[in-house]
């Protein structure tokens, strides 16, 4: 996982003054360390319990259509605004940084009850309590979150009754 490290780039400043944005994109430009990454959180619990895969948009959609494919589970999206076709659920969420919202496509839902979110980093929560809300309100279950990054200054996790597993903590 130190290889990991030295893969992510941080930007001040970037989207807005005060943040420091942590790009994960280098990890998917060395294939070795990307595909053991994803061996290694697609073997987790989380994934074992959860009937389908929900991924955030939009770099949380590189690394769960990789779980996905490892693990032999279905993939749901939730996208930003305007997006997705179709009869869609959305929630509004906050950011370190700003306001956004999450759809995702109703008829997606149907078929599982328990999901695994995966995202590419882990703030203050925002995105995944969005998410986390959305599924809730429409009687699922979350079994966990699998996360590139955790930030840990930012206390995210402390926000989850689920279990949250990072493969890097900052």
């Amino acid at each position: 996982m130190k290889k990991l490290k030295e893969l992510i780039e941080t930007y001040q400043d970037f989207p807005n003054k005060g943040i420091e944005f942590k790009d994960v994109l280098g990890i998917i430009q060395e294939p070795r360390i990307f595909r053991e990454l994803i061996l290694e959180m697609s073997s987790s619990q989380i994934i074992k319990n959860a009937e389908a895969i929900i991924s955030i948009d939009a770099r949380g959609f590189i690394f769960g259509s990789a779980i996905a494919l490892q693990a032999s589970k279905p993939m749901i999206v939730a996208r930003k605004p305007g997006k997705l076709p179709g009869n869609l659920i959305e929630k509004d969420y906050k950011l370190e940084y700003g306001k956004n919202s999450l759809s995702v496509q109703k008829k997606a839902l149907q078929k599982y009850n328990s999901y695994a979110i995966v995202d590419d980093l882990l703030a203050t929560g925002g995105t995944v309590n969005c998410v986390f809300n959305l599924l809730e309100s429409n009687h699922k279950k979350v079994v966990g979150l699998l996360v590139v990054i955790e930030l840990k200054k930012l206390a995210g996790r402390l926000k989850f009754k689920f279990p949250v597993e990072s493969s890097i903590s900052l």
